[in-house]
C-alpha cells in the first residue's frame, strides 16, 4: 500500500530489496518482532519514493537501511549504522555488540557499516526480484 493510500507508522524499515543479506535481516527482525513495531518496505518501492521526495537529506545514491520515525506528526529519517542502531532501540534489543556500536563515535560506526554495505551483494548475493511477503507476514509490509 503506498504512502499515499494511507498514514505513515510509526516505525518504517526501507531495506534494498534485491539484497540477499538485507532480505535475511528483514525475516530476522520478523522473527524479533513480537510486538509487531515495525513496519517495510522495500527501497524499490512507491513508499521509499515518495519519503525520498519529502526529505532531500536521504543520499540520493542510498541504496541501504533507512529507518523512518513518526514522532508527534514530524518523521525523521536515519541510515546506515545510525538506522541500524534505532532499529534494535525499537525493537528493545540489547547485546555487548550494540553496547559497543553505541558507543563508538558516529563516524566510526558510519565507516564500518558503509565497508560492510559495499560488500553485501558480493557475501551474500543478489536476489532476481524483490521476494513476496507470505501471507502472515504481509500485513507489515506497505508495497
Amino acid at each position: 500500500m503506498p504512502l499515499g493510500d494511507t498514514a505513515l507508522p510509526p516505525r518504517l524499515v526501507l531495506y534494498d530489496g534485491i539484497c540477499g543479506f538485507c532480505d535475511r535481516a528483514v525475516q530476522r527482525l520478523l522473527d524479533l518482532d513480537r510486538d509487531g513495531r515495525l513496519r517495510f518496505a522495500s527501497l524499490q518501492g512507491e513508499t521509499a519514493s515518495a519519503i525520498r521526495e519529502r526529505h532531500s537529506e536521504i543520499p540520493a545514491d542510498l541504496d541501504s537501511i533507512v529507518y523512518v520515525e513518526l514522532q508527534d506528526g514530524t518523521e525523521r529519517v536515519f541510515w546506515h549504522a545510525e538506522a541500524v542502531l534505532r532499529i534494535c532501540e525499537a525493537l528493545q534489543l540489547s547485546s555487548p555488540w550494540l553496547t559497543l556500536a553505541r558507543r563508538l563515535p558516529r563516524w566510526l560506526s558510519g565507516i564500518g557499516y558503509r565497508i560492510f554495505a559495499s560488500q553485501r551483494y558480493r557475501f551474500f548475493g543478489k536476489l532476481e526480484q524483490c521476494r513476496i511477503p507470505s501471507p502472515e507476514q504481509r500485513a507489515f509490509f506497505l508495497d
